[in-house]
């Protein structure tokens, strides 16, 4: 836990103040949704790591695993306290401002995108069928474990693999 407050410090302290100011230009109005982002953060990092311990920090597949769970979890929590909508609204949002501050080469942008949209139309999918107070982690992980054995090897920023996970091959 203290480690991850020290990579999250460090990250805001390498920033620059205009990033700083994009970044709580989103986070000021939206108090309640932007803690509890965080804490989806916090969980969708740990339980990739665990499930994924050799990929979920590089371009593979556990990566495309963590990106689609943590939509999940933003929208899963912020729908508890407002609107699907508007959790959907901030979701993509915050996980589009992320990719601009922590800008990575265009085709890693383009696999963390799809795999942010995959994990909040994953949610929006679900949300029919289940109230959304009702909602809890494993739902996700499990649909996106199944999810992943159709993944996708992206090559290029032309590849469209829509509704599928992508990832690059790191090979």
């Amino acid at each position: 836990m203290m480690r991850t407050f020290s990579i999250f410090f460090n990250t805001i302290r390498s920033m620059s103040l205009k990033k700083i100011m994009r970044l709580l230009s989103l986070v000021l109005p939206h108090p309640v949704f932007s803690l509890l982002s965080f804490h989806a953060t916090l969980q969708a990092y740990a339980i990739a790591q665990k499930k994924f311990p050799k990929t979920a920090s590089t371009n593979g597949i556990g990566n495309s695993f963590r990106h689609a769970l943590w939509c999940c979890f933003i929208m899963m929590y912020c729908c508890k306290v407002s609107s699907p909508e508007k959790a959907l609204a901030f979701c993509k949002r915050l996980t589009d401002l992320h990719e601009e501050l922590f800008p990575n080469k265009p085709l890693e942008t383009k696999m963390d995108l799809h795999n942010n949209k995959i994990g909040m139309n994953y949610f929006m999918k679900l949300l029919p069928g289940i109230h959304r107070q009702f909602f809890e982690k494993s739902f996700f992980i499990d649909g996106l474990e199944k999810k992943m054995k159709d993944a996708k090897v992206l090559k290029n920023t032309d590849d469209d693999f829509d509704g599928f996970l992508v990832y690059l091959d790191e090979k």
